[in-house]
């Protein structure tokens, strides 16, 4: 049988900050530099009263309109966040009271932003298991609340958003081919957040020592992807008798454009067409891939029959990527 994407759907916030805005956050952070080191030139930061559940149950409506299914014929409900509203319940369970997905089973995911592609390799497994099930897979995040605007490397990255997929049985010929996940345990420390869980509580002095904001070793991360990312597209690739040049789409994590363009010359991968919302919305976390795939769909870029790789890759670290021929 074949698994793949019923519908997508995205969700960003309406407020546009610029990097010209931005410098009222991060004064150091000249808009030009901001531009030519990172190829963004705004993103989308959540209103005061929206956490990642609000960004993520729009996004799932979005979904579940293209997909033409109603919420109560959703059986699992994956979101994908390592920035979810509380630490408990799971922001899944938020979601499926939201949008009134009762029969759902729900639970959370956390790779970072490589969580997406995690999450659709689990759906995947669900739908084999389970033929008629429709698992509805939601990425959000919410990095403006916990950025360090005086670390201007790191605060002039990060958006908000929510990007969906629903996740069910497909024709035979089209849906996902074949996924591959992996993690590096040993490089943790590329991408953490040093306080709030069970090994170091909050507290008033690790709030007064920014201990609970998101830390990044950019060039660590940027090493990483250099080294481990192609190696692996290939792999997949070639697991399927597929080349390079095969892939009419590339669909990547938004992490950086300058850090894209190397990976699309490194991986082989200029024949195809890699979308970008980078520019707009910046680094969404693990919603930037979804997002970026549901404006790909909606704007008729994919053609029934091509071949879509996608590729999620950040903190633990963690990596993913999906081959996905693609079908309306």
């Amino acid at each position: 049988m074949a698994v793949g994407i019923l519908g997508t759907g995205s969700y960003l916030p309406e407020r546009v900050v610029t990097n010209v805005d931005l410098l009222a956050l991060v004064p150091d952070a000249d808009p030009e530099w901001v531009s030519r080191k990172t190829l963004i030139e705004a993103r989308r930061f959540a209103a005061p009263d929206q956490a990642a559940s609000d960004l993520a149950v729009r996004a799932a409506h979005a979904a579940l309109e293209r997909a033409g299914v109603a919420a109560a014929e959703i059986d699992y409900i994956i979101v994908s966040t390592s920035t979810g509203d509380s630490p408990q319940p799971p922001t899944s369970n938020l979601v499926q009271y939201a949008i009134g997905a009762t029969q759902a089973a729900c639970f959370d995911v956390n790779a970072v932003c490589a969580g997406f592609v995690y999450a659709l390799g689990v759906a995947n497994g669900l739908v084999r298991a389970q033929p008629d099930a429709l698992v509805l897979v939601i990425a959000s995040d919410v990095y403006s609340r916990i950025l360090d605007f005086s670390d201007r490397r790191t605060a002039v990255l990060f958006g908000d958003g929510a990007g969906a997929a629903v996740v069910g049985r497909v024709p035979e010929g089209y849906g996902i081919i074949d996924l591959d996940l992996a993690s590096r345990g040993d490089a943790n420390d590329l991408i953490h957040i040093k306080a709030g869980g069970s090994r170091l509580p909050a507290s008033a002095e690790t709030v007064a020592a920014g201990d609970h904001f998101f830390r990044m070793d950019g060039r660590g991360v940027r090493d990483f992807v250099a080294t481990s990312v192609p190696p692996a597209l290939d792999a997949l690739l070639r697991r399927n008798e597929f080349k390079a040049e095969d892939v009419d789409h590339f669909v990547p994590h938004q992490a950086n454009g300058i850090m894209l363009q190397e990976l699309v010359n490194s991986a082989g991968l200029q024949n195809a067409h890699t979308h970008l919302t980078l520019p707009w919305y910046g680094n969404v976390g693990s919603a930037s891939l979804p997002v970026t795939l549901d404006e790909a769909s909606r704007n008729g870029s994919l053609r029934d029959g091509e071949l879509v790789l996608l590729a999620g890759f950040g903190g633990g670290m963690s990596m993913g990527a999906a081959l996905v021929r693609w079908g309306h």
